[in-house]
């Protein structure tokens, strides 16, 4: 249970103030006690004083005898304390708590203490329990002289009137403590509020404070410690506020930072979970749930990467890099940097940033692939240039016909020779960007036309049937025309090559958007699902034997693809084995 601290300062005080008052009373009541008992027994001996001067003075001759007794009883009625004459053998000669014909009857008062001392120091006093009234009395007993006799006159009070005395004044006395003790207890509570309100008030602000509210200021004004602790406070609270703007802005900065790196980073803790993980690296691992505290096992599935993590933990741990593989969700190379956090030369974590080197690894794979392809498509019209010459050299040029059919085949395969070259030039203009593209507006029926028509021996010796079924009303296309020439001239001439006897090629166009769409059909032999997404490689051939038959370098779709992809369209094609394919391509509209 929570107490507020109003009440705890209430509390102490009235603690303290019960203690303190406490000890006031049994302080008081025990110095009350005696000094009405001493105020009492002074009272005593002062009227005791007056009581033997009265006796000396009164006019009797006789102190020892029965005729005190109305003095006693008149002295008694006057102080209202019980009078006693008593001659020096002890014999109690007036009382004023008998009666004349009962002192006759009263025991010697002759070893009384009080009567003793008396007799031996001129006056005495004793405290204890009168077997003649059976009460408590204060005694006090003085000698006195009268005519030459001497006799003893005693004063005596009941305890009980002391101890009634007593109890009214400790009573009193009570009253008064405890009215003191509830003003204390009031007095405690006012000045409580007053000393913790001012505390409420730096509560409420902290709190304030805590939830980012730091134009809140303490008005406290006191010349003391709280008015100095609000100042504090105060000065705190604008201290606090420009160092949380500060590093907000640091935060936003780096986070900017951050999330804007094309690489991905992850952050992990000294038990390898993560603590940070950009949004590039879960592009990159299609990462989709939070990564917070959990292991890079649990998030990324990959074994490779928790190694890495475990290893660079480790103490005396050097930088690691490292390239992996992920098969999930698609085939990625990525090279992995991994550092221990340190300070103080305590390891605090460790950062790993991905390089995502899969389209490098890829060209580099195309480039090995494309020296490869290169030296084998040139080594092979070389072999047969040299095998030839070297043949004709040997003495077949003595032989007319079979001379004449060699060299024809040099002929063949030297040119051969300089359309791969030639295609190979042209492929790395495109590639390079080095190869100016000079576009205005073409009619692509015309251009169609013009190509049909540099084919025609083709098509009249496969006995091929071309088509053109382009609207007049098309509109024009905004191309270089010598390029969209090669690309229809490359697409047709496959489409005669791979084309049955008697065959069909339809050339067709729509507008769709922005950009004409050409369709190139053919009833061929048609292409294989499994070799459709290579399609447009370099010097990739479905049938390696029958293209090279028929006179392809393998370049000519990888040439279309890039020459297309140069005025801003797309190539594609669709094609069903044994029923022929569907080249087709767009192209922005003029």
């Amino acid at each position: 249970m929570k107490i507020k601290i109003q009440h705890k300062i209430t509390t102490i005080f009235i603690i303290i103030s019960g203690f303190i008052l406490l000890g006031l009373f049994i302080y008081l009541s025990n110095n009350l006690k005696d000094y009405t008992y001493k105020r009492i027994k002074t009272n005593v001996k002062k009227q005791l004083e007056l009581v033997k001067t009265y006796i000396e003075d009164v006019p009797i001759t006789n102190i020892t005898s029965y005729v005190l007794d109305p003095i006693a009883d008149k002295i008694g009625h006057d102080l209202d304390l019980r009078t006693t004459f008593i001659a020096l053998d002890g014999t109690v000669f007036g009382d004023s708590e008998f009666d004349l014909d009962e002192l006759s009857k009263v025991e010697n008062h002759l070893y009384r203490p009080e009567v003793q001392q008396a007799m031996q120091s001129g006056i005495g006093q004793s405290r204890r329990f009168s077997t003649t009234v059976k009460k408590d009395f204060l005694y006090t007993a003085v000698l006195f002289k009268k005519n030459n006799s001497q006799g003893i006159v005693r004063l005596s009070i009941p305890l009980s009137e002391i101890d009634e005395l007593l109890n009214n004044l400790t009573l009193t006395l009570e009253i008064a403590l405890l009215a003191a003790f509830l003003l204390a207890g009031l007095v405690s509570y006012l000045a409580s509020i007053f000393i913790s309100r001012p505390i409420k008030e730096i509560s409420w602000a902290a709190k304030d404070i805590a939830q980012g509210n730091f134009a809140r200021k303490i008005l406290i004004y006191s010349n003391d410690e709280i008015g100095d602790l609000a100042n504090a406070f105060n000065y705190m609270s604008e201290q606090i506020e420009t160092k949380i703007e500060e590093v907000s802005q640091s935060k936003s900065r780096l986070e900017a930072v951050f999330l804007s790196m094309f690489e991905g980073v992850m952050i992990v803790d000294t038990e390898g979970a993560v603590l940070l993980m950009n949004q590039a690296l879960k592009n990159v691992l299609k990462v989709k749930e939070n990564p917070i505290g959990k292991k890079p096992i649990e998030v990324i599935r990959n074994l490779q990467i928790q190694e890495i993590v475990e290893n660079v933990l480790e103490p005396e741990s050097a930088l690691i890099a490292k390239e992996i593989s992920t098969l999930l969700p698609e085939e990625k190379v990525l090279l992995v940097h991994a550092t221990r956090i340190e300070k103080d030369k305590q390891t605090e974590g460790a950062v790993l940033v991905f390089h995502d080197v899969t389209a490098l690894r890829g060209l580099e794979k195309i480039r090995q692939e494309f020296v490869a392809n290169v030296s084998h498509e040139l080594r092979t019209p070389i072999s047969s240039i040299k095998g030839f010459a070297e043949t004709l050299l040997s003495g077949a040029m003595e032989d007319q016909e079979n001379a004449r059919d060699f060299l024809k085949i040099i002929l063949a395969d030297s040119d051969r020779l300089a359309c791969l070259i030639d295609d190979l030039l042209n492929l790395s203009k495109i590639e390079s960007g080095k190869l100016i593209m000079e576009k205005k507006s073409c009619k692509i029926a015309e251009i169609v036309e013009k190509v049909i028509a540099s084919l025609k021996v083709q098509l009249k010796d496969k006995s091929i049937i071309a088509k053109i079924n382009i609207p007049v009303n098309i509109p024009n296309v905004l191309a270089d025309e010598t390029r969209i020439k090669q690309v229809l001239l490359n697409l047709v001439e496959n489409a005669i090559k791979y084309n049955i006897p008697d065959g069909e090629i339809i050339i067709s166009a729509q507008e769709i958007g922005s950009f004409i769409k050409v369709d190139i059909m053919d009833t061929g032999i048609g292409i294989p699902n499994k070799d459709l997404p290579r399609l447009f490689e370099r010097f990739y051939r479905v049938d390696k034997a029958r293209s090279r038959e028929l006179g392809g370098t393998g370049l000519g779709l990888s040439i279309v693809k890039h020459i297309i992809q140069s005025h801003g369209g797309e190539v594609f094609v669709e094609s069903v084995e044994r029923k022929g394919s569907t080249f087709s391509f767009t192209i922005p509209r003029a």
